[in-house]
């Protein structure tokens, strides 16, 4: 691959910027393969790789106008694939220690309302708890039983002394009560 000098990478820009797709095709050609590959060994996924891989290059784009040869350009759309890379590890590693400790039902739910916010681990956490919290004793405490010490439904009935149909209801309504508070909070 070609060094290009400080000028070269001036005039890129310009021409970038000026809508030359000439050029941004050059660009691109010349820096997809490594960014693919620098983004699959941290990702892993072909698929995903490639979907970030082009996010980078928009955002790359967007950015030029803020660039002022402060790096060349290859560390400039490097930093920004890094940075895209550590946010879809980031959601991941989220969605894992989330959805490993709630149950199907509320992963729907909470599922649009995370990633629309993109909150973090301890904000979910902080909702979780909050919810919890504001919820009857009963409706937690099953809720607890079964989703965090994972209990069967026959086993909670037992020890809440309760035959399994109502168990099982007091389960969905607890489950329903979960999901509106949830979304409530802010």
């Amino acid at each position: 691959m070609k060094v290009i000098n400080t000028n070269e990478e001036k005039k890129l820009v310009e021409k970038i910027i000026k809508r030359d797709e000439k050029s941004l095709l050059i660009f691109y050609r010349t820096h997809h393969k490594q960014i693919f590959n620098f983004i699959k060994r941290r990702i892993g996924e072909t698929e995903v790789a490639e979907e970030i891989t082009q996010d980078v290059f928009l955002d790359f784009i967007e950015g030029l106008r803020d660039f002022h040869f402060q790096s060349s350009l290859k560390t400039f759309l490097f930093s920004i694939a890094k940075n895209k890379t550590i946010d879809v590890i980031r959601k991941k590693k989220i969605k894992k220690i989330l959805f490993s400790a709630l149950p199907k039902y509320l992963i729907e739910s909470v599922t649009t309302v995370m990633f629309d916010e993109e909150m973090e681990k301890n904000e979910i956490k902080r909702k979780i708890n909050k919810t919890l919290t504001s919820l009857p004793n009963d409706y937690r405490l099953i809720l607890r039983l079964k989703y965090i010490e994972d209990q069967t439904v026959k086993k909670i009935s037992k020890k809440l002394l309760l035959g399994f149909k109502a168990t099982e209801s007091l389960l969905f309504r607890a489950r329903k009560a979960f999901v509106k508070v949830f979304n409530n909070l802010s």
